[in-house]
């Protein structure tokens, strides 16, 4: 008798060849799944093809899915037509100072509302909260009048400024953490002398890592993909603008060209995305584990 057949199983145990036996069901369900991935993959994959291929073989009909030629010139001179070092960096600027205010201001927020027991402070965060349910296209027009007024008007001041200001979703993310963890923890702090800054930095920071680390990621892909605001703040400065409008710059025509491209447009399209993915893979575990911890807690 095979010594397989000799292993003793539990109750309720399946055994490993079971296990690995498809089902249909098992089988419809990873088809489909396949199908779906394609379907999401398949516009990026036609992307790098047009990328790779020349302006007259992306009009070809029947289309190809593979170029004949590789032409990796158009990165290039997609680099080169928008000045894409120029805003490169002033796209990096702006994200990091976005990601350090707005990531710092919320975490700060949270641990006042969270932590400092004091009158009103309910009422303070309801009023966060509450700001979320307002588009951010009421604001527009007012916040618009002040920064006009102000003298910020062509500069990049209104792109950083709010920022420091808290993010409403960043202070909700943040409250739920910090309401999670013990005041015992901050009671014994204070009984060795330290002061809330203290507290702050050296113990909730440490234990709220995985939920600023989110909150990072979330401030980079909004402000690496801005294009509204810089396109009302920065209409007239090209050499202020951000990657998100020089961009679409390039799209409409108005990098020098009379018309667009395409697979220039496409290869440098594709080194405007390099940088979103690589912080998200980079902190995709950390991001998971963030998301993952602050619905566990949420559901307590």
């Amino acid at each position: 008798m095979p010594m397989s057949q000799l292993t003793p199983t539990r109750p309720g145990q399946k055994s490993s060849q079971r296990s690995r036996t498809w089902t249909p069901a098992h089988v419809f369900s990873v088809v489909l799944l396949l199908l779906v991935c394609l379907t999401m993959l398949f516009p990026l994959f036609w992307m790098i093809t047009t990328a790779l291929k020349s302006n007259s073989a992306i009009y070809q009909i029947p289309p190809r899915l593979w170029p004949e030629e590789f032409h990796w010139e158009n990165f290039i001179n997609g680099f080169k037509a928008i000045n894409f070092g120029k805003l490169f960096l002033n796209s990096s600027i702006l994200a990091v100072l976005n990601v350090v205010g707005s990531v710092f201001s919320s975490m700060v927020i949270a641990y006042g509302l969270s932590r400092i027991r004091f009158p009103g402070r309910k009422v303070w965060f309801y009023i966060f909260i509450g700001s979320m349910m307002l588009p951010a296209i009421v604001t527009t027009v007012p916040l618009f009048k002040l920064f006009l007024s102000i003298g910020w008007y062509q500069t990049w001041w209104p792109l950083i400024v709010p920022a420091f200001l808290g993010n409403p979703f960043f202070i909700f993310l943040a409250y739920q953490y910090y309401f999670s963890i013990p005041l015992s923890i901050d009671e014994a702090a204070r009984m060795d002398g330290a002061n809330h800054w203290i507290i702050f930095t050296r113990i909730m920071v440490p234990l709220t890592r995985p939920v600023w680390i989110a909150m990072c990621v979330y401030a980079f892909q909004g402000s690496w993909n801005d294009y509204l605001n810089p396109l009302i703040y920065l209409p007239f400065s090209p050499e202020k603008w951000p990657l998100s409008v020089g961009m679409a710059s390039f799209a409409g025509g108005f990098a020098g060209v009379a018309a667009t491209r395409w697979n220039e447009f496409m290869a440098t399209n594709l080194l405007y995305m390099l940088p979103s993915l690589v912080v998200f893979f980079v902190a995709q575990n950390h991001f998971m584990a963030g998301m993952g911890a602050l619905s566990s807690r949420s559901s307590k």
